[in-house]
């Protein structure tokens, strides 16, 4: 069978970003003169510019901004430092990773766990296959088993056809968590990798990452995901050479040298990780609080059972607490206590993956939160494995919404930061991770501030003076100077660009989690969505057309009605919705994206008419 992705099989994934101390240092400098100029912004905001006249308008403003910098400060936290985990030699035996010197001297076992459902058979045979090539020094106890939630005789087939273990179960109960709970009930491996459908390993992968557990307090490592399927764009010096010849060149390469690589017309749907593996998850390093996000991770058998028995232990106690505590007399509520033990450990389930959306960082927050261990985690920095990426805007939309509601429904069903073990950088940092998404509520906010302006000619500020002036600009330019050196080497704009045009979904799953329901478990699709996908972006076009029209209708309020007072307001206002635009746009476009016509992927009939299965 033919892929729309064996055309970019040569592709090469990128190195981690290297760590400069000087840049770093420039980094944090910055980042303390952001803070500080932005903690007298805010006071200023609250206590000098608010417009009395308009306070509707005028607070709502100033809590989002105040919100926002909250979100400033825990992102400092999160980026201030790079501290790799040292890396060790890959273990001979299973002696050496459980800090046990007189322990037995066997090979490690290792199991590969593929989940899949519904995805092509002939997709996870790929994937098979790139795991069965996985290399190590050491004699190695290497078991690769097909999860099969869909059971499909065709995937048992393939998976008899490459030697490998296949598993399926009676009931999909707890979904993808579920599933690799029957997984570890029916293998025994020392450690586990978990792989998506099309994950495909790299032979290196153990290699290079199993040196970590000669700590024997390591649970997991995680690795980076990479796409090598995305549209890698033109770079900016060729893609000006084009229009402005030799000097559009000459140009490029000079903002290249600034801001680094920045590619044209690359990755439609924002999917490319590294900003998040190589930057946000790797500095949390030095904090202990890199969490799991499920593919391409690898744990430690013993951590996730142990954690799995604690908390299935203090869910039993918790229950029984609930009513035995309602009984006055101890002697009874003692024999009561221990009558209703028993069937009330019959009746919960035991679940080493939660049973949750978001089962990975569920996982993640279980093991950082145990109370008798101090389980470490780690954020390997190299690439040691490549999957797909959403390659239409309803796949993406599907994984982001999952990704937004599973972390939104742990902070309000099972909030970690307010118990546990946790050391204070650790809920600082998953704090971090759950404030993201709230950015939905207050970028609103920034969206509507200036339309409301336009059309109304209320400002939220008392006045547009020098003194506004004065404490916005060098927060802002401050603020934009830092995260230049402290994301340097990423190009940034996609990233910001994307974090407020996402808040129609981010906003969605936050009502779906405070109404009650719960984020359903959708498989991301693997082959691009045939339709037309404009629908989706509604609220992004709307949010565009107004602020527009709003702009056009209050230069004629100024220029044409003579409102000449205005202006001020006008021009920061003009500046404020350019920006709100600019970063619409790019969603927009997604929604109108076309692989290109080499590139294309058959549909599925095509590809079963001429390669049938």
């Amino acid at each position: 069978m033919a892929f729309y992705f064996e055309k970019f099989e040569g592709r090469r994934p990128p190195p981690p970003l290297p760590h400069s101390p000087a840049i770093e240092l420039v980094w944090q400098f910055l980042a303390v003169i952001a803070v500080v100029l932005g903690a007298n912004y805010i006071r200023w905001r609250w206590m000098e510019s608010l417009n009395v006249d308009a306070l509707w308008f005028a607070i709502p403003l100033a809590l989002a901004e105040t919100l926002a910098y909250i979100g400033l400060v825990l992102f400092t936290i999160n980026l201030w430092k790079v501290q790799d985990t040292p890396r060790s030699a890959p273990p001979a035996t299973i002696a050496e990773c459980t800090g046990n010197a007189s322990g037995e001297e066997r090979p490690i076992a290792v199991d590969v766990f593929i989940t899949t459902y519904s995805e092509d058979e002939e997709l996870v045979r790929i994937s098979i296959r790139d795991a069965k090539a996985i290399r190590y020094p050491h004699p190695l106890d290497l078991k690769i088993h097909v999860l099969d939630d869909g059971k499909r005789a065709l995937m048992r087939q393939v998976a008899a056809e490459e030697g490998v273990n296949y598993i399926t179960r009676a009931s999909n109960i707890g979904f993808k968590a579920g599933n690799l709970r029957n997984a570890l009930e029916n293998t025994g491996g020392d450690f586990i990798i978990i792989c998506d459908a099309d994950t495909r390993l790299f032979p290196t992968i153990l290699e290079h990452t199993m040196g970590y557990f000669r700590d024997p307090d390591v649970a997991w490592v995680q690795t980076p995901q990479w796409f090598f399927d995305i549209p890698e764009g033109t770079p900016l010096p060729d893609y000006l050479q084009q229009s402005l010849g030799r000097p559009g060149r000459w140009l490029g390469r000079a903002v290249e040298r600034v801001f680094g690589r920045v590619p044209v017309g690359r990755d439609p749907f924002v999917n490319d990780p590294k900003m998040f593996y190589d930057i946000l998850l790797r500095r949390r390093n030095w904090a202990n609080a890199a969490f799991c996000c499920g593919a391409g991770s690898l744990h430690r058998r013993e951590a996730v059972m142990q954690a799995a028995l604690r908390a299935f232990a203090l869910s039993v106690d918790k229950e029984v607490s609930k009513y035995a505590n309602q009984i006055p007399d101890a002697a009874i509520r003692a024999d009561f206590s221990d009558a209703m033990r028993t069937q009330v450990v019959l009746e919960t389930e035991f679940t080493p993956y939660k049973f949750h959306v978001s089962e990975d960082i569920y996982t993640s927050i279980v093991l950082h939160n145990d109370i008798d261990r101090r389980w470490k985690s780690v954020m390997h920095p190299e690439v040691e494995s490549k999957m797909l990426s959403p390659q239409d805007l309803l796949s993406w939309m599907i994984q982001r919404f999952k990704y937004a509601g599973g972390t939104l429904d742990i902070f309000f069903r099972d909030n970690p930061l307010f118990r546990g073990r946790m050391s204070w950088p650790q809920r600082l940092m998953y704090l971090s991770t759950f404030w993201s998404y709230f950015g939905c509520v207050w970028n609103i906010v920034f969206l509507a501030a200036p339309i409301i302006y336009f059309f109304t000619g209320i400002a939220p500020l008392s006045s547009y003076s020098t003194s506004f002036y004065w404490h916005a600009v060098p927060f802002i330019v401050a603020t934009e100077l830092a995260f230049m050196f402290g994301m340097w080497g990423v190009w940034q704009w996609e990233g910001k660009a994307s974090y407020l045009s996402f808040f129609p979904i981010n906003a969605r799953a936050l009502w779906t989690v405070l109404k009650g329901e719960k984020i359903k478990f959708p498989v991301t699709p693997k082959e691009r969505q045939e339709g037309n996908f404009l629908p989706l972006v509604i609220p992004q076009i709307v949010v565009a057309a107004l602020t527009a029209a709003g702009a056009v209708y209050a230069g004629y309020r100024v220029f044409g009605m003579g409102l000449h007072n205005e202006l001020p307001a006008l021009l920061v206002n003009l500046v404020w919705s350019a920006n709100n635009i600019f970063v619409m746009i790019p969603i927009i476009r997604a929604a109108q994206w076309q692989p290109p016509e080499e590139a294309a992927e058959p549909s599925n009939n095509e590809q079963q008419q001429a390669h049938p299965v």
